[in-house]
């Protein structure tokens, strides 16, 4: 059931506290900065968060994240969430409160210009959203800063005790070449300057082994890298509004796309709390040489530009809540870390962009916001175990061979969307008017539904994706895009859960065993032998990559799901219900099977016959898929980029 609130005007802070007594949050005391860090995060965005939230869960891993704002943030600048970065709040333990609070975008409408009356709207159709289906989870829209809040929150709450550093204002960052081969090193420092009022124009300087600077369109650490951003700032604006108001436009309540046949576009997008609605406006051409910042328009001026679009229908605006206005160019960062172009294989990163800070577009699409939180949710893990010795460095190029693709994607997606979306090619009034086909844009929605739900994005083959050969084993489970969730029974207790949620922000890679037609209790059975060989084979990579007195789940975490419905735990082989802990407790939540009429082997076609085994990397991304046979072919997976454990 959605919540309600905003009733009596717009209130940012935490929605579980009702609107009556919701106060925004004071900017927290400044702490002084850390003098050494593992991570230094500069920015905390979605991709700084995110960054920060996946860090937090290591306690040997020192982070500090800075911001030049003087508190979090208040008001939402991106709010869509889409069902990819809902499935990322789920691996941080925090999906239930997304999925509580947002509104879920369920349809959309289209309007254009009424062929009788061409001065008035008419409404084309109203369609089910194309995403619905892709995900357990809808695509929601909620404020920014709450998202950011769940964030914060799961840091404050970590073994780290995470907290972020408001009012630093990044002066400089600088790399020592002579030292970024020696991962032991801290070849960067950087200086900040205090930006609050009681700290005003001291510097503090921070020493790190690694940078990512999530700090946004006119990056400052990008800057200092020298990196450059490519590709054009168009001469085309928009404005953006969440507002209160009365209207007898029928659809308000539903996400609209509305084309006048003068006076440009409205995107219309019902905000969380059943009040508030986001308005995207669109703007006249700005001159060749002018910025969005020189046309001085106000709030008014999209109001009344608003109010033109939807005649006949009548806007009353109540309370404007936030507004901005932004520009429009498709640009994306030469390279992501701080290499060279063309380094080898042997060149260790220390340096990264994430977020906007290497990507910028449109606000249209709303897909901001969820491409830069997957950027840092792929980056965590990778700089995780390379900081704990689990990894090989090389590990860390594969960040930008990754993201960059998933970038470049969007900034094409971006600059078609916008095209399909601009009225009128020139500004004259006289000039012939552009007629925007509102089925194309519809088609176009629909043709990139996977993309914009972040369900589809894929990473080329790599040693991290690879055994495409064997796709045809889990025809469901693309190989390179996230692993999709589907439910199973727990043997143990007969819960009904959500594989994919299995799969948490830990660090730890995961090892779903599909049993084939064999019974698993008997021991000639694949799953029996593949079983045996995890548990105890010299080769096998859980006993290889496990560090001494861990428990056997630390590293490599192993789930098993099967056809046979009269299973019971111990007549299983006891790695699926291992000892653990100080106590040497056994974990029952590691065996599934296939629930009749709901059947995962038919929704995510797996071979029933063979069964096989699917490797999930600590990110959700499934990394390989092979047959329960091939247990050699496991091991030189992981052999390829992890490390034996100290002392081996």
């Amino acid at each position: 059931m959605s919540m309600q609130y905003h009733l009596n005007g717009f209130k940012p802070g935490n929605y579980e506290v009702p609107d009556a007594a919701r106060k925004p949050y004071p900017d927290p005391p400044i702490e002084a900065l850390p003098s050494e860090v593992d991570v230094l995060i500069v920015g905390t965005g979605p991709a700084g968060l995110t960054m920060a939230r996946q860090l937090s869960e290591f306690a040997d891993i020192k982070t500090c994240i800075a911001d030049s704002m003087s508190g979090p943030l208040l008001f939402g600048r991106a709010d869509g969430i889409s069902c990819r970065t809902q499935e990322i709040m789920e691996a941080f333990n925090c999906s239930e409160m997304v999925v509580k609070e947002t509104y879920q975008l369920m349809q959309n409408t289209y309007w254009e210009p009424d062929p009788e009356n061409p001065q008035n709207i008419r409404r084309l159709y109203k369609i089910a959203d194309a995403r619905l289906g892709l995900s357990e989870f809808t695509h929601g829209i909620v404020n920014q800063a709450r998202l950011h809040e769940l964030l914060t929150d799961g840091m404050a709450n970590s073994v780290t005790g995470l907290k972020p550093h408001y009012s630093r204002k990044l002066v400089s960052l600088d790399i020592d070449e002579s030292l970024t081969q020696d991962l032991s090193a801290y070849p960067i420092t950087a200086v900040f300057e205090r930006v609050d009022e009681a700290g005003q124009g001291q510097h503090e300087t921070v020493k790190a082994r690694f940078a990512v600077g999530c700090d946004g369109g006119r990056s400052s650490v990008r800057r200092n890298l020298g990196i450059e951003l490519q590709g054009d700032s168009a001469n085309k604006a928009w404005g953006v509004m969440d507002i209160l108001l009365n209207t007898d436009f029928p659809n308000i309540r539903v996400k609209s796309f509305i084309q006048s046949q003068d006076h440009g576009a409205v995107m219309t997008i019902p905000r969380e709390g059943g009040y508030l609605i986001r308005f995207y406006v669109e703007l006249d051409l700005l001159g060749k040489d002018k910025r969005a910042a020189d046309v001085a328009l106000t709030e008014k001026d999209l109001i009344a530009k608003a109010q033109k679009i939807f005649h006949p229908y009548t806007l009353d605006v109540k309370e404007v809540a936030w507004w901005s206005i932004y520009e429009v160019g498709q640009r994306i960062a030469e390279r992501f870390d701080n290499r060279p172009l063309g380094s080898g294989e042997e060149v260790i990163p220390r340096a990264f962009l994430a977020g906007d800070a290497c990507h910028t577009h449109s606000p249209k699409g709303g897909w901001g916001l969820n491409t830069s939180l997957p950027d840092t949710f792929n980056l965590g893990w990778k700089m995780a175990h390379v900081l704990q010795g689990k990894a090989q460095p090389r590990l860390l190029h594969t960040y930008a061979t990754e993201r960059r693709k998933v970038a470049q994607h969007l900034i094409d997606a971006d600059r078609e969307l916008s095209k399909l979306v601009a009225t009128r090619p020139v500004a004259d009034a006289n000039s012939a008017v552009a007629k925007v086909d509102t089925a194309k844009i519809e088609a176009f929605m629909k043709r990139q539904s996977g993309f914009v739900a972040g369900t589809s994005i894929e990473y080329n083959p790599s040693y991290i994706v690879t055994g495409q050969e064997n796709q045809a084993l889990a025809g469901g489970f693309n190989i390179g895009q996230r692993f999709h969730s589907a439910e199973a029974a727990r043997v143990a207790d007969g819960r009904i859960v959500h594989l994919g949620h299995l799969v948490k922000a830990d660090g730890r890679w995961r090892i779903f065993l599909f049993g084939g037609k064999s019974d698993p209790r008997d021991s000639s059975s694949d799953a029996f032998k593949l079983i045996d060989f995890l548990s105890s084979s010299p080769e096998s990579p859980v006993v290889q990559y496990t560090p001494q007195g861990a428990d056997i789940d630390s590293v490599i975490d192993t789930y098993a799901v099967f056809q046979q419905q009269d299973l019971s735990m111990h007549e299983l082989p006891k790695y699926l219900w291992p000892a653990k802990g100080k106590y040497g407790l056994n974990d029952y939540e590691k065996v599934f099977q296939s629930i009749e009429g709901k059947d995962i082997y038919a929704m995510r076609a797996i071979d029933r016959e063979m069964g096989c085994m699917v490797v999930v990397r600590p990110d959700q991304h499934v990394a390989t898929i092979l047959p329960l046979d091939a247990p050699g072919e496991l091991s030189q997976f992981f052999d390829e980029f992890m490390l034996p454990r100290a002392g081996q």
